[in-house]
C-alpha cells in the first residue's frame, strides 16, 4: 500500500490564525492564518513551545501556547511528515519529494535548519530521537535509517518487511518500535541491529506509535476502518482495544502507562471531521472530546497530563486542561479552493472558488469576510469594475453561472446565461460590457450589466479558459490546444491567432490593445506586442502547470501555478524569476493592482499578498 502525501490531503479542514498583515517582503499568508499548508506532524516542547511541520517544507513555531505563530524557512519545498525535538533547540524532520527522501536538523529551535544526506529515493514518514546524537528515521519498503551522530552520518538497517514504515517510537538508544501498513510492528532491543517483525492482528494500516517505557505502547491506524492497539509487554502480544469505527486513527500521544489521546478523521462520504479520543487508565476506555474544528487531525503532542497540541490540514487546536476543551488556534475566512481574484486598487478586492464560495476584502487582505453567494456551484471567474460592482462566473456539469452583485458583494444576483456550459473566466470593462467564456468555445457577451447575454460564434469547440478585454471592442480568450482568439469589434467577429503550440492555455492578461501574455501547460508563456499577430514564446525556467498571469504594466507581471510556483519578471518577460511563494498549494489566481501589490489565490482557500512585487 502507497502512502504518499495525496493519503494524508483528505484531512484538510476548515482553519488558519492570528498573524498581522501589516508590509512585510516577498509573500505573506492572508487566508488561512497563520499559515495554509498541510500540517503532518508537530512536537510540544514545553507548556509554552510546539513546533510543526508539513506540506512544501513548512516550518511553523510558538513559543507563547499559540498567542502567535512564527514561519520558518525549513531550506527545503519537499513536504515533512514528521518531526522529533530533543529539546526546545535540536530537532530533527523528514519527509520527502516526488523522487527522494528528507532529513532535515536544526539546533537553534527552527531559525535554521540543514539538510542531511539519505542517499534514498523515497519518502520518510516518522522520526524518533532519544537524545541529540541517537535517533531513527523510517519510510517506504521498510525503510529504518539510524543515526548516532545527531545526523551527519544515516545508516540503512535490515528490516524483515518491505511494508511502508508510518511511525516509530524510541524509549532509550536500544529500544523501539516502527509500524506500518498492513498492520506491520517491528521491534528491535539492539538500537537496530536486528528488528523483529510482531504480531498486530489487523491488516490495518498502523499510522502511529507511543511507546512510555520499553513495555507499554499503543498504536493507531485505519484503512478500512479505525484501530487502536495496546501492549504491556513491549508488543509480544498487542490488544485491540477500539476497532471497526468509522474514523482512521492518524496520531497518538501518552505522557505515561495511563494517560494518552488519540486524535483523527472520520472518513465517511462527503465530509471530513475529526476525533480525539482520551484515557486515563491506559485504554481499558477510551472518551470522545470535541476537537474544537470541523475537520480531521494527523498529529498530537502532550507535554504533560494537561498541555497538548494537535494538527491536521492548516489547523491546530490546543488544550491546557487535558482535552475538556480545546481551542482553535487557526482561522479562515474559508477553506474551499480558491480560483480567481479581481482587485479594483490595492484595498478592495474579491476572491471567488469552489462551493460558490466568495470572499471579498477592503483593508488589503488584513482580513477576509465570506459573502453569502446564494449557490453551491463552483465559481472560476470574478471581474469588478468599481467597488460594487462585479460578475462572477461558473458552474458544475450542465450549468453556466452567472452572478452579479451592485453593493459591493452584500447580495449576488443569479442571472440568466442561456447556456448550460460552464463559465471559465470572464472580463468588465464597464458596469454595463463584459464577455464570459467557457467550455466549448462558449463566448457570452452583455451591453447591459448582464441583463441578456448573447452567445457569438467562436468559432471552436476548444474550452476556453482565460479572457481579458482592455475596452468594449478589443480582447482575447485563450484555451485547449493553444487556443488564442482575437475580436476588434466586441465580438462581432473572432478571429483565431497563432499561437505554436498545442499546450492548454489557462489565462492572458492584456495591458493595452497591443501587449499581452498568455500562460498554460507545461509552464508555457506566450508574449504579443502587437495585439496577437505574432506570439513568441518566453522561457518560464518551470515545467509546471500556470494558472494565472497578471501584468500590471507593460514590463511587470506575475504568474502563477501548481505547487505554489510563483514567477516574476520586471522586463516584459525577457527574463522570468521564481520567487519563495510559501507554500506547496497550487495557486490558480493572481491580481495586481501596481507593480508592488498583488495577491494570489489558490487551493484550500489559499490567499497569498505581496507589496513589494514579490520581492
Amino acid at each position: 500500500m502507497k502512502v504518499p502525501k495525496r493519503v494524508l490531503l483528505i484531512f484538510l479542514l476548515i482553519s488558519a490564525v492570528r498573524t498581522s498583515s501589516s508590509a512585510q517582503p516577498g509573500w505573506f499568508w492572508q487566508n488561512p492564518l497563520p499559515q495554509g499548508n498541510s500540517l503532518y506532524a508537530c512536537a510540544a516542547l514545553d507548556s509554552m513551545t510546539v513546533v510543526a511541520v508539513g506540506s512544501g517544507g513548512a516550518v511553523i513555531r510558538t513559543s507563547d501556547g499559540g498567542e502567535t505563530w512564527t514561519l520558518l524557512s525549513s531550506g527545503t519545498r519537499d513536504d515533512l511528515f514528521g518531526v522529533s525535538f530533543v529539546n526546545r533547540d535540536i530537532g530533527t524532520a523528514v519527509g520527502g519529494g516526488p523522487n527522494n527522501s528528507t532529513i532535515v536538523r536544526t539546533t537553534d529551535g527552527g531559525q535554521t535548519w540543514r539538510r542531511q544526506p539519505t542517499g534514498l529515493f523515497w519518502n520518510l514518514f516518522g522520526v524518533s530521537f532519544v537524545d541529540a546524537n541517537i535517533g531513527a528515521a523510517v519510510g517506504h519498503n521498510g525503510t529504518v535509517l539510524r543515526t548516532v551522530n545527531g545526523g551527519e552520518t544515516w545508516t540503512r538497517q535490515t528490516t524483515p518487511t518491505g511494508n511502508a514504515l508510518l511511525g516509530v517510537s524510541f524509549v532509550d538508544a536500544n529500544v523501539g518500535t516502527a509500524v506500518g501498513t498492513y498492520g506491520t510492528i517491528l521491534r528491535t532491543t539492539n538500537g537496530g541491529e536486528t528488528w523483529t517483525a510482531q504480531s498486530s492482528g489487523t491488516a490495518e494500516a498502523l499510522w502511529a506509535v507511543s511507546f512510555v517505557d520499553a513495555n507499554v505502547g499503543t498504536a493507531v491506524g485505519g484503512t478500512f476502518s479505525g484501530a487502536i492497539l495496546h501492549t504491556t509487554n513491549g508488543g509480544e502480544n498487542w490488544t485491540v482495544q477500539v476497532s471497526g469505527t468509522p474514523y482512521w486513527y492518524l496520531g497518538v500521544s501518552f505522557v505515561d502507562a495511563n494517560i494518552g489521546t488519540v486524535v483523527g478523521t472520520y472518513v465517511g462520504t462527503g465530509v471530513s471531521r475529526a476525533m480525539i479520543l482520551r484515557t486515563v487508565d491506559g485504554g481499558a476506555t477510551w472518551t470522545p472530546q470535541p476537537s474544537g474544528t470541523a475537520g480531521g487531525l494527523v498529529a498530537v503532542s502532550f507535554v504533560d497530563a494537561n498541555v497538548g497540541t494537535a494538527v491536521g490540514g492548516p489547523a491546530m487546536v490546543r488544550t491546557i486542561d487535558g482535552g475538556a476543551t480545546w481551542t482553535p488556534q487557526s482561522s479562515a475566512a474559508t477553506t474551499n479552493s480558491l480560483v480567481a481574484v479581481s482587485f479594483v486598487d490595492a484595498n478592495v478586492g474579491t476572491a471567488v472558488g469552489w462551493n460558490g464560495a466568495i470572499v471579498r476584502t477592503t483593508d488589503g487582505g488584513a482580513t477576509w469576510t465570506l459573502q453569502t453567494s446564494g449557490t453551491s456551484q463552483s465559481l472560476s471567474g470574478v471581474s469588478f469594475v468599481d467597488a460594487n460592482t462585479g460578475m462572477a462566473v461558473g458552474g458544475d456539469l450542465g450549468t453556466g453561472m452567472i452572478l452579479r452583485t451592485t453593493d459591493a458583494g452584500a447580495t449576488w444576483t443569479v442571472q440568466t446565461s442561456g447556456t448550460t456550459r460552464r463559465l471559465f473566466a470572464v472580463s468588465f470593462v464597464d458596469v454595463d460590457t463584459g464577455t464570459a467564456v467557457g467550455e466549448v468555445g462558449t463566448i457570452l457577451p452583455t451591453t447591459d450589466g448582464g441583463a441578456t447575454w448573447t452567445a457569438q460564434s467562436s468559432g471552436t469547440i476548444a474550452d476556453l479558459h482565460g479572457v481579458s478585454f482592455v475596452d468594449a471592442d478589443t480582447g482575447t480568450a485563450v484555451g485547449e490546444g493553444g487556443t488564442i482568439l482575437r475580436t476588434s469589434n466586441g465580438g462581432g467577429l473572432w478571429r483565431p491567432q497563432t499561437a505554436g503550440t498545442q499546450a492548454p492555455l489557462f489565462a492572458v492578461s492584456f495591458v493595452d490593445g497591443y501587449t499581452g501574455t498568455a500562460v498554460g501547460h507545461y509552464g508555457t508563456i506566450l508574449r504579443t506586442l502587437n495585439g496577437g499577430a505574432t506570439w513568441t514564446f518566453q522561457s518560464s525556467g518551470t515545467s509546471r502547470l500556470l494558472y494565472g498571469v497578471s501584468f500590471a504594466d507593460a514590463n511587470t507581471g506575475t504568474a502563477v501555478g501548481w505547487t505554489g510556483t510563483i514567477l516574476h519578471t520586471m522586463d516584459g518577460g525577457a527574463t522570468w524569476t521564481l520567487q519563495p511563494s510559501g507554500t506547496a498549494n497550487d495557486l490558480r489566481g493572481v491580481f495586481f493592482a501596481d507593480a508592488n501589490t498583488g495577491t494570489a489565490v489558490g487551493d484550500y482557500g489559499t490567499i497569498l499578498r505581496t507589496t513589494t512585487g514579490g520581492q
